[in-house]
């Protein structure tokens, strides 16, 4: 019989969508190689993440849309960061392409904190809370940060895991 305080896989993951998960990628891998002259193109970004080139084209446009990175048309054209990778943070990179950072789309508790629907509005609260910690927590890491973590040259985040 298995106890019901046991951890299971999913008691320490947050759920980041596959578009916020795949933005993060792109620019990461742009950020990776903004030393090389020029922009990169969706394929050579595709082919370096193995990300879906048609998905991949359409994160790039929301985060174009979002000021995130710059676009070059034409033969030697492709993607470039928009501002220093020491400027993009994550919690901008999720917004960008997921729109603002929450664990669900609850609606609002009542400002009085008067509730009459069977404690929803508490667990609104609760929800919302947890949103903006998670916002919190994605603002403190940069696209220069985990560049310099992926080539080794920083630590990895410090992740603490609570159980």
């Amino acid at each position: 019989m298995a106890e019901h305080n046991a951890i299971t896989p999913y008691d320490r993951d947050v759920r980041v969508s596959t578009r916020g998960d795949y933005a993060c990628r792109a620019l990461l891998s742009l950020a990776l190689h903004a030393d090389t002259s020029g922009p990169t193109s969706v394929r050579d970004i595709a082919e370096r993440t193995a990300l879906p080139q048609p998905y991949l084209e359409q994160i790039l446009l929301a985060l174009k849309g979002a000021g995130l990175v710059k676009s070059k048309r034409g033969v030697g054209g492709g993607y470039v960061l928009a501002r220093d990778p020491a400027d993009i943070k994550l919690s901008e990179v999720i917004s960008a392409v997921d729109g603002p950072i929450t664990i669900g789309d609850f609606g609002q508790p009542h400002e009085d904190e008067a509730c009459n629907h069977e404690g929803q509005c508490v667990l609104l609260a609760i929800w919302g809370a947890a949103g903006d910690h998670m916002k919190q927590h994605l603002e403190q890491y940069t696209l220069a940060g985990i560049a310099n973590a992926a080539r080794g040259v920083a630590p990895w985040p410090a992740i603490e895991h609570t159980h």
